[in-house]
């Protein structure tokens, strides 16, 4: 189906088409369609099945439709605020559903979009917000920032989005929805996009929603079939920095994504790439967005050539060059390997997804493949084959619980740390608002790396202290440390 079928504005047809797509995707066949009819939505979708098109356009046509009737009409009142509110859990995705809507509404004449998400200065979101706006994307921990100072104006919400709804609720935003949903007129038109809407999502979209319309084209059992998945057991950490080693100087390795269970295995992983001369940086909740941003663009430009990141880059990172992903640390839920893995094997291209697993690892590997109703082969790689025997693995069978069971899966790495929110007995940590940043969570990789980070400074009986200034370009030098 092309999207001129689908009933969409010219402008937004010739600005998809500018971006190279012709036909719609499954979930854009399904929800636009109901979108455009005003209708509220409950869409389960997979990762780059091209779920953020199916609700940017949709909510491109309303503001090109306010805009006629507003010209037709005498009294052009100006409205203030956002016609079009878009929560996203991740200021990554924040930036992204802002892309997205530039991208498709580069026909449209004056569009405004703006985001509010943690990690940047106030003042400049505050203008924002001031004047009318067309869409507004925000994670809800920064919105209601500003909901309780005044400053963000909701009383014209057209339509409400909810993208990945399920991780929201994961991070702790649950009360914040529902406050934000209460500022936002009645009368709206509510999407929400989950990769489940069982237990507290579905309660959420029952308060929320109006009569929806349920679209499910997700499966977390799909074969992703330009994705190769390899399993490397390891005796130990010693081992398993071995392997990824290894890996990482093959080679095919164009570019790795290295995900980690927390903040200080990141950065601690990241520090010991970069002592061995790799081109990395960490990537994570705790750091400031400006650093984030500069990060992910030496991701894009090939400037670096690892990103070692937590849970919070699995959602919203969409780079095609990243040839490897690799789970140095496993994921607090078995449908979140589903999204690590997804970040490679894009644009039609070949990915490889490895998992460094020990034996404590046993239980969440065997959850993922029943998860996802598919083994993980187990390779191994010559000269670093594991002493010890392989552990008992059970066929993979559909309908298993999924979530993370207590018990032995904190810091793996080796890594020091005392971080009391790596134990999985507490609440999933918030990467946007509700904890400030650990300032005890950074460490500063002393390489020469094109995002070398300035020296931390010692404090005394203690850990490192964050240098200011994020990450810099390194400086031309013949040897040494920089000072």
């Amino acid at each position: 189906m092309t999207f001129a079928s689908l009933g969409l504005h010219e402008s937004l047809i010739k600005a998809v088409a500018d971006a190279g797509y012709e036909t719609a995707t499954e979930v854009q066949m399904k929800a636009i369609p109901l979108a455009l009819a005003g209708k509220d939505l409950m869409v389960s979708s997979s990762t780059g099945s091209g779920k953020t098109a199916s609700f940017i356009l949709p909510a491109l046509e309303r503001i090109i439709a306010a805009r006629a009737d507003t010209t037709q009409r005498r009294d052009r009142a100006v409205v203030y605020g956002p016609r079009i509110l878009v929560l996203t859990p991740t200021r990554e995705l924040a930036m992204q559903v802002a892309k997205a809507a530039s991208t498709y509404g580069r026909h449209v004449q004056g569009l405004r979009v703006a985001t509010v998400v943690g990690g940047v200065p106030y003042p400049a979101q505050i203008k924002a917000l001031r004047g009318p706006l067309d869409i507004l994307i925000s994670t809800p921990g920064r919105l209601l920032d500003h909901l309780q100072t005044g400053k963000a104006v909701l009383e014209n919400v057209d339509m409400l989005v909810l993208d990945e709804a399920d991780r929201m609720l994961d991070m702790g935003f649950i009360d914040d929805i529902n406050t934000i949903a209460d500022h936002v007129p009645a009368a709206r038109q509510t999407v929400m996009f989950s990769a489940t809407f069982a237990g507290h999502v579905g309660r959420l979209a029952q308060n929320l929603l109006r009569d929806p319309k349920r679209i499910d084209v997700s499966s977390h059992t799909d074969t992703h079939e330009n994705i190769e998945q390899r399993l490397h057991w390891a005796d130990n950490h010693n081992h398993k920095n071995a392997l990824l080693d290894h890996i990482l100087t093959e080679r095919e390795m164009e570019q790795a994504l290295v995900f980690t269970s927390t903040q200080r295995d990141a950065d601690w992983l990241a520090d010991r790439l970069a002592e061995m001369g790799h081109a990395v940086a960490s990537l994570h909740g705790g750091m400031p967005q400006g650093r984030r941003n500069r990060v992910l663009q030496g991701l894009r430009s090939r400037q670096l050539k690892v990103l070692v990141a937590t849970d919070v880059a699995a959602r919203g990172i969409d780079v095609p060059s990243i040839s490897h992903v690799i789970n140095y640390g496993l994921p607090m839920k078995a449908e979140d390997y589903v999204h690590r893995i997804g970040r490679t094997g894009r644009a039609g291209k070949n990915g490889l997804a490895i998992t460094l697993g020990e034996r404590m690892d046993t239980g969440m590997i065997r959850r993922i493949q029943q998860f996802t109703t598919q083994n993980i082969p187990v390779s191994t790689i010559v000269g670093l084959e594991p002493k010890s025997p392989e552990p008992r693995m059970y066929a993979p069978r559909p309908g298993s619980d999924n979530e993370r069971r207590p018990g032995g899966f904190g810091n793996r790495s080796g890594a020091p740390s005392n971080n009391r929110f790596s134990k999985p007995s507490f609440a999933p940590r918030r990467e946007e608002g509700g904890f400030a940043p650990r300032r005890d969570d950074s460490f500063a990789p002393r390489s020469a790396g094109p995002f070398d980070r300035a020296p931390a400074r010692r404090t005394e009986g203690g850990p490192a202290a964050p240098s200011k200034g994020g990450f810099k370009p390194a400086r031309p030098r013949t040897g040494g440390f920089s000072r």
